[in-house]
């Protein structure tokens, strides 16, 4: 069997720091091929995979502001399509920029939905050619037919288990109001905790007026965006991850990994946080 693999490429796979699709899809790439598939991961060009690597964007458009993400991802999607007759199945994790272009896709398609970014991209899912796999059972639109849920796997090795934690509490992610990190700060203050803040600030306006200014090094730190080895030591180091999102997440991985480094989460029950 001849797989494609249509990654993101907002980062580079595996990301450095932040990108979970690209984390996601870099490890199934990886694992694939070590089980002996023939697979070929459309990615940056500087990404690293034991699979078969091709692409066209020479970096992720998040970590070169001279690339507009717009147009390198359409050729980049126009580039793989080009050569989707070579494979017996081409799997999508770009969301729905491929799917608009289903039918120029000569090989069967299946999409992995990562979330859904606004329910009005909805019309380019149920107008493709592809089959679906959601990462949660909550992530479902019931407009679509699934094939499967397969929740979100991580690579145990890069997570050190302590059965000890720490007095910390972390948040660990995109710094948005979605991700609620100037609620995770109320809560820390609360608690008479210390918080450290690990993530990329998607939303600067909100990063300036709401979570800046309790920014002081010593009850609240701000860390920037993680990579894998901090990330491990961070959470093995927490006494809990403060996880207060505010909109219906389909999957958290951050939450699997804190997990996986033996600290507890704390969540909001909503979606797949949900009981």
């Amino acid at each position: 069997m001849k797989l494609a693999l249509l990654g993101p490429i907002a980062w580079r796979t595996p990301p450095r720091h932040y990108g979970p699709w690209e984390q996601v899809t870099g490890l199934l790439a990886d694992g694939l091929a070590r089980r002996g598939v023939d697979v070929t991961l459309f990615a940056t060009l500087d990404s690293q995979t034991a699979a078969t690597l091709d692409g066209v964007s020479p970096r992720g458009y998040e970590e070169d502001g001279g690339l507009d993400g717009r147009i390198w991802e359409g050729l980049h999607v126009a580039h793989a399509l080009a050569r989707s007759a070579e494979f017996d199945l081409v799997h999508n994790h770009l969301d729905w920029l491929p799917l608009a272009f289903s039918t120029f896709c000569r090989a069967r398609l299946l999409t992995t939905i990562h979330g859904f970014s606004n329910r009005k991209i909805l019309p380019a899912y149920q107008a493709a050619d592809s089959a679906y796999v959601s990462i949660s059972d909550a992530d479902r639109a019931p407009e679509l037919n699934y094939c499967a849920t397969i929740h979100h796997g991580i690579d145990l090795s890069r997570f050190a288990f302590s059965p000890t934690g720490g007095e910390d509490l972390v948040i660990l992610g995109r710094i948005h109001p979605d991700k609620g990190t100037a609620d995770a700060i109320d809560i820390a203050r609360r608690a008479g905790r210390r918080l450290k803040i690990a993530g990329p600030i998607q939303d600067h306006s909100y990063f300036t007026e709401q979570v800046a200014p309790h920014i002081d090094g010593q009850r609240v730190c701000y860390l920037g965006s993680v990579g894998p080895e901090q990330r491990s030591d961070l959470l093995a180091s927490a006494a809990a991850l403060l996880h207060p999102i505010a909109f219906a997440e389909p999957f958290g991985l951050s939450v699997v990994e804190s997990m996986a480094a033996g600290t507890p989460v704390a969540p909001c029950q909503r979606s797949s946080m949900g009981p």
